[in-house]
């Protein structure tokens, strides 16, 4: 079977390091580069926080610094969510593996303009790296397969009542993706919010008995204390679910509609506003995900989590 060629872009806290250790170790998974943006944290600490993932685990593909600042608006971050470091609770050795000199917008820029229009991109954190390659070199949008992205609400947000945090982070990057015509599909928290790892989901994986089953144990512990829902004893994996799409579309429930990003600087800045019933009767540009079968979800990150050392 022909492996799926793909970029994750991510601004590694938690829910991103596992989404690493999947995309890097799927069977149908071809991971191409990871490029890194500012978003859970500062870049200066999101970059160290992959290479640490990437070091620990082995993962041996290449890292790319990329946008330290969204486009437009100035800079917000979820300290409050992934901690001081971005990462906080896992304990990692000292730091050697560097990143790439190359910058991840020119990586993405060069490796799409050399392929053959099989690549697909995945980011899961802000949408800066996205829209400034777009930005900087537009005769990319046809060279990109899909985009799959983790981002906005259809109801209410994570970050604002209106926004989730990635689409919040930098607005304008996601109105310029969401307009470039690129085919997309987006995971919003009203789907993210349900694949919740629970102490049953988190013994599992760390029975799995090696490095990365610990590293998932580490994050989501963490996590349970900084992001539980509603007061309930689970936490979120939100960027787990755009890498799974790529190759497991089956267990998503998704829905084709039009969407866009409110701009205006007022309360509902950053909200994504999905047209579920076709109101504007404007073009659709969004494949929203809805709903996915959670069972098959856990099995599968558990198959891949499997496959490290």
């Amino acid at each position: 079977m022909e492996k799926i060629k793909m970029i994750l872009d991510c601004d590694t806290g938690h829910d991103d390091a596992i989404a690493l250790m999947v995309a890097s170790k799927h069977p149908q998974i071809d991971l191409l580069g990871v490029t890194v943006v500012a978003g859970n944290q500062v870049l200066e600490k999101t970059l160290p926080n992959t290479l640490s993932v990437c070091q620990h685990l082995n993962i041996n593909v290449p890292v790319y610094g990329g946008m330290s600042k969204p486009m437009v608006r100035d800079q917000i971050v979820a300290g409050d969510i992934h901690g001081k470091s971005g990462l906080d609770g896992p304990v990692f050795e000292p730091l050697v593996r560097k990143s790439e000199e190359k910058h991840a917008v020119n990586f993405i820029i060069d490796t799409l303009m050399n392929s053959e229009g099989d690549i697909s991109l995945v980011p899961v954190g802000p949408l800066t790296n996205i829209a400034m390659a777009l930005r900087f070199e537009p005769r990319i949008a046809s060279k990109i397969k899909q985009i799959v992205l983790m981002g906005g609400a259809i109801g209410l947000g994570n970050a604002t009542p209106a926004a989730e945090f990635n689409i919040l982070a930098d607005p304008e990057a996601a109105h310029v993706v969401l307009t470039s015509g690129v085919p997309i599909v987006m995971m919003p928290l009203d789907l993210t919010n349900t694949a919740l790892a629970d102490m049953t989901i988190i013994e599992r994986m760390e029975a799995i008995g090696n490095k990365a089953g610990k590293l998932f144990g580490d994050i989501m512990r963490f996590t349970l204390k900084s992001q539980a829902l509603n007061g309930l004893s689970a936490g979120p994996v939100h960027d787990v679910t755009a890498v799974t799409y790529l190759f497991a579309s089956d267990i998503y429930n998704c829905k084709d509609v039009y969407a866009e990003i409110e701009l205006s600087k007022g309360s509902s800045y950053g909200r994504t506003i999905f047209d579920m019933n076709n109101r504007y009767h404007k073009e659709i540009n969004v494949r929203v995900g809805l709903s996915l079968d959670l069972n098959k979800f856990w099995d599968i990150v558990e198959e891949t989590l499997r496959r490290h050392e």
